[in-house]
């Protein structure tokens, strides 16, 4: 329990209006539900949310100490009072999110804190009561991988240590396959083959470029495809990714000149189909561990899809995927 007394420069503030300020990593729904169910009390009393506050008033709040310290990149999970998530799957170890396009993963893409992906998982768990901060010295829930802000698909966010060391070690040994739904434009030839490059990725541009041959600092890159479906100068295209640069997919086929449906950055926006953003999303995920996953064992040869791609159901609805 925390106390306030309310001074001079306070007084004539609504209480609602107070607690957003003194207490910013509360939710203002949440600061609301615990006024109406007495854990935040007026002078020892049940006070309505809109009661103006008189110097000298004490105000006690009987909530969880985390919510009394300064907002951080790492406790931004608290201003999340509802959280919304597409599970595809979750178990003690692992959480399979189906992210959606426009949120960002980490605060470092671009968005507030409290708005994104890792957020909304870790405050999922903060108030399922699976994960404690204040009883944890360093872990925290984590993202094992990451996909674009506006590309949609399965994240794997770990929660436990054991988990994360593991899952991070598999997907740098590439034992996991992940596919992707695209919409191109045109048809890829042949409809089932292999992309192979060098991509040179610019900082200052926050862009990837693709070249046929070696260039000083380009990485190898490989992506293989299969055309599933096309029709109106569009091709629904499965692809695997057998490296995983930035950007590679949308890098790669534009330059082999076949940019990605509404890719404004890698191609050009085409005000037919009316997209603002890359038809590209992470669709399947299948653990393939050939070597010993130790708690996550069990996980090998499992594989798990989402649901609805909406460019898949709009531009392709006969496909089969």
């Amino acid at each position: 329990m925390k106390e306030f007394t309310i001074g001079t420069n306070d007084a004539g503030q609504r209480l609602d209006r107070f607690l957003g300020k003194a207490v910013p990593l509360l939710p203002a729904s949440l600061a609301q539900k615990y006024i109406r169910i007495k854990r935040i009390k007026l002078n020892g009393a049940r006070a309505e949310r809109d009661t103006r506050l008189q110097a000298g008033d004490v105000l006690q709040l009987y909530i969880n100490d985390e919510f009394f310290d300064k907002p951080r990149e790492d406790n931004a999970y608290l201003t999340v009072a509802s959280p919304k998530l597409n599970i595809v799957y979750e178990d003690e170890h692992i959480l399979l999110a189906d992210k959606r396009p426009g949120l960002a993963v980490h605060p470092h893409d671009g968005a507030e804190y409290g708005r994104t992906l890792i957020d909304h998982i870790q405050a999922y768990l903060y108030q399922k009561r699976e994960w404690s901060p204040r009883g944890e010295n360093s872990f925290m829930p984590a993202l094992c991988n990451r996909i674009d802000r506006n590309t949609g698909g399965i994240v794997i966010a770990a929660k436990t240590a054991e988990a994360l060391r593991v899952m991070n070690q598999k997907i740098k040994d590439r034992e996991l396959d992940k596919r992707y739904l695209a919409i191109v434009e045109g048809t890829p030839k042949p409809k089932k083959g292999s992309l192979k490059g060098y991509l040179f990725k610019d900082a200052k541009k926050n862009r990837v470029f693709v070249t046929d041959s070696p260039q000083p600092g380009a990485k190898s890159c490989q992506t293989n495809y299969e055309v599933l479906a096309s029709g109106n100068g569009l091709s629904l295209v499965e692809c695997e990714l057998i490296t995983g640069r930035t950007h590679q997919i949308r890098a790669q086929f534009a330059h082999a000149g076949h940019p990605l449906l509404g890719d404004g950055k890698y191609g050009k926006l085409n005000k037919k189909f009316d997209r603002s953003y890359q038809a590209l999303y992470s669709y399947k995920l299948t653990f393939c561990f050939t070597t010993d996953a130790g708690a996550l064992e069990y996980l090998n040869g499992k594989s798990f899809q989402v649901k609805k791609v909406d460019f898949a159901e709009e531009f392709f609805p006969d496909a089969c995927i």
